[in-house]
């Protein structure tokens, strides 16, 4: 079974750095590959959007919103992905989602991990 496991976030004052990481995982029989990945976030009474993704050979997105202040980036040998957040706003005040693309037992699907709250206070 897929699991999406998150770290980091928390509450920081604006101005201020968070990171978040997130590590995939399967079942140890599985044939199990990671391609893009990426992290979305949803604040209160908004839809959940893109904030970055990467794919599986380093080619990043980001959202307008967040160009120039955030970073993606992956280990692929870890299935693991990072987010830096530098220059939070309080608008960045969300919880925040990592998704992968994952193939596993012939199967290829996305999987979502259970979220992490990030708070920027002004």
């Amino acid at each position: 079974q897929v699991q999406l496991v998150e770290s980091g976030g928390g509450l920081v004052q604006a101005g201020g750095s968070l990171g978040v990481s997130c590590a995939a995982s399967g079942a140890s029989r599985s044939t199990f590959s990671v391609n893009g990945m990426g992290w979305y976030r949803q604040a209160p009474g908004k839809q959940r959007e893109l904030v970055a993704s990467i794919s599986l050979g380093g080619r990043t997105n980001y959202a307008d919103s967040v160009k120039g202040r955030f970073a993606i980036s992956r280990d692929n040998a870890k299935n693991t992905v990072w987010l830096q957040m530098n220059s939070l706003k309080p608008e960045d005040t969300a919880i925040y989602y990592c998704s992968a693309d994952i193939f596993v037992d012939g199967s290829r699907r996305d999987y979502w991990g259970q979220g992490t709250q990030v708070t920027v206070s002004s």
